[in-house]
């Protein structure tokens, strides 16, 4: 189970390794992604490990491998978005991708985040599912991410601190 795994504040890690650890495994972490190799590596901006390293999260193993990541930000009009999440497979439907979530709501609530956000193309069962799970709406975003490039908007509240 997923309580078996540490949950690690990037601020705790060197960011840069850490980067480079993260996108030298995406295709373990990545599988199944409708993604291509430089979409993924595009989510993995230098400013989500260095600038922003507070709001991202990492899963880690008792023996100190990587089982999931979160990169997160939390904007000057207090909306927590989630940018990127991912779980390798041999961990995923172990509740890793919902501590990492709960994680990230926990630091968005801390800095008086509004709401969080979440954005997938449409058909993304698996982030659908996440999404209802924290009470989530979804919402059609046509052209989201550029022309023809429809996506849907999953908002929820996160919890009081």
């Amino acid at each position: 189970m997923s309580r078996d795994l540490q949950l690690v504040g990037f601020e705790e890690l060197s960011a840069g390794v850490l980067r480079d650890r993260l996108l030298a495994d995406r295709a373990s972490f990545w599988s199944g992604s409708r993604l291509t190799g430089a979409e993924i590596r595009a989510l993995h901006d230098p400013v989500f490990f260095h600038q922003f390293g507070g709001f991202g999260g990492l899963a880690r193993t008792p023996y100190g491998g990587d089982a999931g990541y979160l990169l997160g930000v939390v904007s000057a009009d207090r909306l927590g978005v989630v940018h990127a999440l991912a779980v390798r497979p041999e961990f995923r439907g172990r509740g890793v991708a919902v501590r990492l979530l709960e994680r990230f709501a926990g630091v968005a609530a801390s800095v008086a985040a509004r709401a969080v956000q979440a954005v997938a193309p449409p058909g993304d069962d698996v982030v659908a599912g996440l999404a209802r799970r924290f009470g989530a709406s979804a919402s059609p975003a046509p052209g989201h991410a550029g022309p023809g490039a429809d996506r849907v908007l999953y908002t929820w509240l996160p919890a009081a601190g």
